[in-house]
């Protein structure tokens, strides 16, 4: 396998309805926190990663930062070929543009690639409000692309039916065992980026039997295969890890081709499989 770092390759990046794009292999963020998120991310740069992920809830915007800010000062790469996300928590939908600002400095960023309602939050009923805010934070062009996360069918119809704009994109748990099916085919309809957070199912899917079999035929690791799984149903992927080693590994998984009948033997995994984390139909639950 050879290793391709060019994310500007045209077969790399996923379109959004808005006119922009997005690097369909990402790095993502969720748990690393002080310097080994730091690390993490000047790792990833260096290793070829143009998309990085991360979020308030996270904690970990300033070390993000931080590694974006050194790794452009060393020449590494420029500002203009990264893709930065960050997202919206779920106190904040009646203050957005507040919170959106407040990200913008711990990230020590003019602007972000995206910008996301984490979660819809049902209980709150806020989530539409919280859309018109990025709406207008677009307008003023500090946000390339709006969209959310964690949102199901019923909640993306309510934006559009409320201001007539769709998301770019609905970042949600996908994996080995959850692959979403009937929720990607309504993204297909709206034209809407599916993005698969929590890609390698908490690491319990590296171990699936059938998957370990693929990777056998495959010469590739567990991890590539799903990473390659994600990318052949066309989900933009987002995996994380602190390791170095599994951070190149991962970014790999981009040559890793499978055939139609390993990507269905994976998909089929829906079958024993399920969610593994909370429902958004359900959770947060309003604070009594």
């Amino acid at each position: 396998m050879v290793l391709n770092g060019d994310m500007t390759n045209p077969s790399q990046l996923v379109s959004f309805n808005d006119g922009n794009t997005i690097p369909q292999l990402g790095f993502g963020t969720w748990k690393l926190s002080g310097d080994e998120c730091y690390n993490a991310v000047r790792t990833a740069i260096s290793v070829g990663y143009r998309h990085i992920d991360t979020a308030k809830i996270y904690g970990n915007e300033e070390p993000v930062g931080r590694a974006v800010a050194d790794a452009i000062a060393a020449g590494e790469v420029d500002r203009e070929d990264l893709f930065i996300t960050t997202k919206l928590w779920n106190d904040g939908h009646d203050h957005a543009p507040e919170e959106f600002e407040a990200s913008l400095d711990r990230l020590g960023l003019d602007y972000v690639d995206a910008y996301l309602i984490h979660w819809p939050f049902p209980a709150a009923g806020k989530y539409v409000k919280a859309w018109e805010d990025l709406i207008r934070i677009q307008g003023v062009g500090r946000v390339r692309s709006i969209g959310v996360a964690n949102f199901y069918e019923e909640t993306l119809d309510d934006l559009e039916n409320a201001t007539g704009v769709i998301p770019v994109m609905n970042q949600v748990e996908l994996h080995p065992g959850f692959s979403q099916a009937s929720l990607r085919a309504y993204h297909d309809e709206k034209d809407i980026v599916t993005e698969a957070w929590s890609p390698l199912g908490r690491g319990d899917s590296l171990t699936e039997q059938t998957i370990v079999q693929i990777a056998e035929e495959a010469g590739a690791t567990p991890a590539q295969v799903v990473i390659a799984w994600h990318v052949a149903l066309g989900n933009v992927v987002i995996p994380k890890s602190g390791n170095a080693k599994r951070i190149e590994e991962n970014f790999v998984a981009l040559d890793v081709a499978l055939t139609d009948a390993q990507i269905d033997a994976i998909t089929a995994l829906d079958a024993d499989g399920g969610r593994s984390y909370n429902d958004p139909r359900q959770w947060p639950e309003l604070e009594s």
